[in-house]
């Protein structure tokens, strides 16, 4: 667990990180549980730091854990979000899981996703995952891996 001083610590870094980028940023929400430190940034700009499907905040959090990682154990793990994008990223998508599975359990007709990154993937297998009627598996290779919803083998 991450004590009051490292969070501050953590804080301050991650400040000092945008300041050098001239990026003006406020953390709005953060919390820590275990290893991990989750911020949510607000910015004026949060386009810029969130990117192409988020690409561009992935390398951003990547970079900062990177730097985070020197002052703290290697197990740290950083959670960087910008106005609340990848919370707002994973109810569409457990909201998308949901309706293609109703679908398919409805039609009994495959449906296969759109690519998507790994984390992405995981999020709908998970909102998946309790559902008797229907199986999900990943295929291709990446970055054009996608989800495919089936209907559950029939049981006799």
């Amino acid at each position: 667990m991450l004590s009051k001083d490292q969070q501050e610590t953590i804080k301050n870094i991650i400040k000092e990180f945008f300041d050098k980028a001239t990026i003006e940023v406020e953390i709005e929400g953060q919390s820590a549980e275990e290893d991990t430190f989750r911020v949510n940034l607000e910015t004026e700009m949060p386009q810029l730091l969130i990117g192409e499907n988020g690409q561009t905040l992935a390398e951003i959090q990547h970079v900062l854990k990177l730097i985070l990682r020197r002052k703290f154990a290697p197990g740290f793990y950083l959670d960087l979000d910008v106005s609340n994008y990848k919370k707002k990223k994973r109810v569409y998508l457990e909201e998308l899981a949901k309706t293609m599975a109703d679908e398919v359990a409805l039609n009994k007709e495959e449906k296969e996703l759109l690519p998507m990154p790994s984390q992405e993937r995981r999020i709908i297998h998970l909102a998946l995952s309790q559902r008797q009627d229907i199986v999900t598996e990943s295929r291709g290779q990446e970055p054009d891996r996608r989800i495919v919803i089936k209907p559950a083998p029939e049981k006799y």
